[in-house]
């Protein structure tokens, strides 16, 4: 794990630097306290330190409370070396923000000691934000296929056509869906089944830019938000995505199958705050249902929008 030791004194920061690194720690060395604080906020920087009271620049406490201030995500855990010992000066240090203190010169066992609580706690910090991010991935995202969920498709649908009040953008949508999934459910069964969403979903994923964004709309229907894109360029971009889907067969532990896309299209140019999103799902919808009715394997395009 990394480590900063902040001490003005050569002397002492290289023997606490030799002990620490005896201990398995990768070490990093301050100075004064502008140095540690610096170290402490840049990213990727410890998040366990050792910093001494008194220093040029900016004492210990000073230390603390401006790491405390940036309210990073990941929390670091500061142990206050120092030669003060009346309570008085241990509650300033502590309300500054330091997690813990030890009086110079510290014995090297009690040193590792407090050091070591210093790490559970960080990694039960650690074990706290992966529960977290868990949980709101969970909570948005499709539990199959791993991509949004309806409501967060549409939830990033509506901030997007937000942005383009700001930034005049047009955004595009394609509302896709497998066809005879029905079949392939009744003919292979619904494992395999599960097997061509979860490909489909890769594929389409594949098939859009980073900033685009796909969602399991419902069932086997998908709906993707191309951001940027105007209707010059709707067409080869569904194209893109009905050919990612129908051009490969899909490999399954029933053998190989091919699947193809119908999709509705459609472009809005501009967005009024005061417009619902609901008519131009509609409107998507029937365009899909339309590219279903003619055959399937195919694109329609409900055309374009421009608010007036």
């Amino acid at each position: 794990m990394k480590i900063l030791i902040a001490d003005d004194d050569s002397i002492s920061r290289r023997l606490m630097e030799r002990t620490l690194q005896h201990s398995g720690y990768e070490v990093v060395t301050a100075e004064d306290g502008r140095q540690a604080a610096f170290e402490l906020s840049r990213a990727g920087g410890p998040r366990l330190a050792l910093i001494d009271w008194m220093m040029p620049e900016l004492d210990g406490p000073g230390v603390c409370r401006e790491v405390r201030s940036k309210h990073d995500d990941s929390y670091t855990y500061i142990l206050l070396l120092t030669s003060k010992e009346s309570s008085e000066d241990v509650v300033k240090g502590l309300e500054a923000g330091a997690d813990d203190y030890l009086t110079k010169p510290c014995h090297p066992a009690e040193l590792k000691a407090r050091l070591h609580t210093g790490r559970r706690i960080l990694q039960l910090e650690d074990k706290l934000v992966e529960a977290r991010e868990e949980m709101r991935f969970k909570a948005t995202h499709d539990a199959l296929t791993s991509l949004w969920d309806r409501g967060a498709i549409l939830a990033l649908l509506q901030s997007e056509l937000s942005r383009s009040t700001r930034e005049p953008s047009p955004v595009s949508l394609l509302l896709c869906d497998v066809d005879h999934f029905k079949q392939i459910n009744d003919d292979h069964g619904h494992p395999t089944g599960d097997e061509v969403l979860v490909e489909v979903s890769t594929r389409l994923l594949d098939a859009v830019r980073p900033h685009d964004a796909v969602g399991r709309y419902g069932g086997e229907e998908f709906l993707i938000v191309l951001v940027g894109c105007g209707a010059e360029h709707l067409k080869e971009r569904a194209e893109q995505v009905r050919s990612a889907i129908s051009d490969f067969p899909f490999s399954t532990a029933e053998g190989t199958i091919s699947v193809s896309l119908s999709l509705g299209a459609i472009t809005i140019e501009s967005w009024d705050k005061s417009m619902l999103i609901e008519p131009f799902l509609k409107q998507v919808d029937e365009a899909l249902y339309r590219a279903k009715e003619s055959g399937r394997n195919r694109a329609v395009f409900a055309g374009s929008f421009v608010a007036l």
